[in-house]
């Protein structure tokens, strides 16, 4: 047999294993503990993304509360209100998650905008809840997500 090749291919063998055992979960949550400062949470992409699908079915519930309209009567307006203010309760409760100190801090575009998108919810829940409810704050986080995904593609 020809050493150089059987070492090279002895080599190869090795690296690739070395890369399948690197990958898996277990290894590379051992090396999380290492790599990354105590004060760091590591958000796994599954979490994110389920959170981050959260969000989608709460942004289609408001715009489907906002564009539907109400009945010109007190209790479609009411209920709108109710539908309105539910949704944006819902975002504000898991975009707080998101935020870097509960959630993690490994997404540079959440560690910048979340705090931003947490506090135009809040405002848009406080205009939604006034005597004569104002929705327009309830479009604009409605458009907050669109516009971070677009930049952020």
């Amino acid at each position: 047999m020809n050493k150089p090749r059987f070492f090279w291919s002895a080599g190869i063998v090795l690296v690739l294993s070395l890369t399948i055992v690197g990958c898996s979960s277990k290894f590379a949550e051992s090396i999380r503990k290492i790599t990354y400062p105590p004060g760091f949470k590591y958000t796994e992409p599954t979490e994110l993304r389920s959170d981050m699908a959260i969000l989608s079915q709460q942004m289609l519930l408001l715009d489907k509360a906002l564009i539907k309209g109400y009945q010109p009567t007190q209790d479609g307006a009411k209920n709108q209100r109710q539908q309105v203010l539910q949704a944006l309760k819902n975002m504000g409760r898991t975009a707080a998650k998101l935020i870097t100190g509960e959630a993690g801090g490994n997404h540079p575009f959440m560690q910048d905008h979340m705090p931003d998108f947490v506090a135009a919810i809040d405002q848009a829940k406080a205009a939604a809840a006034l005597q004569k409810p104002n929705y327009y704050f309830a479009g604009k986080v409605s458009g907050g997500c669109t516009n971070c995904h677009k930049v952020n593609r």
